[in-house]
């Protein structure tokens, strides 16, 4: 017999009063060496845990070898898991079972066309058989506006960059 897995005590239920950012979980990711003369991540990253320890390296379609993860699919599996995440919890609200849903993410990465920089795009889509459309998109939108990803991507988040000492 399998113990049900506790589930950290988070919900949209919950009132949140206060001035600040009130964080509830902190990790750090390094990268570290590799070739980089062409402006794009290889190399390697870990995890202050080190429960994350990959090679880094450019997707065939930028002229890398492709033989290894790259930042596009690591934002897309973030921004695919913490939209599940957050749709399940709104279902389990609402009293549906999520284990049917999947969250596919797909991360474009291209040209600005304002500046000739780059950007991403994201594309999200949801499958959650035997829920019909009418159902299923007001949970929707109730995820999109809990899910810290898509609020990072629809809205900006707020972002430091300093120089270590």
């Amino acid at each position: 017999m399998t113990e049900r897995i506790q589930l950290p005590d988070l919900s949209t239920q919950k009132d949140f009063v206060g001035t600040a950012f009130s964080p509830i979980y902190t990790t750090t990711v390094t990268v570290s060496g590799g070739v980089a003369s062409h402006g794009r991540a290889s190399g390697r990253a870990q995890s202050s845990d080190s429960a994350l320890d990959i090679d880094l390296r450019m997707p065939g379609e930028l002229g890398g070898d492709g033989r290894a993860t790259n930042p596009e699919q690591l934002f897309a599996a973030g921004f695919a898991a913490c939209f599940h995440g957050a749709l399940s919890l709104v279902a389990r609200q609402e009293e549906f079972d999520p284990a049917d849903i999947s969250v596919d993410a797909t991360v474009a990465f291209g040209r600005d066309p304002n500046d000739g920089g780059y950007l991403l795009r994201v594309d999200l889509v949801v499958n959650w058989p035997e829920v019909d459309p009418e159902t299923a998109t007001p949970l929707l939108e109730q995820a999109n506006a809990l899910c810290p990803y898509a609020r990072m991507a629809w809205h900006g988040t707020p972002t430091t960059i300093t120089l270590a000492p």
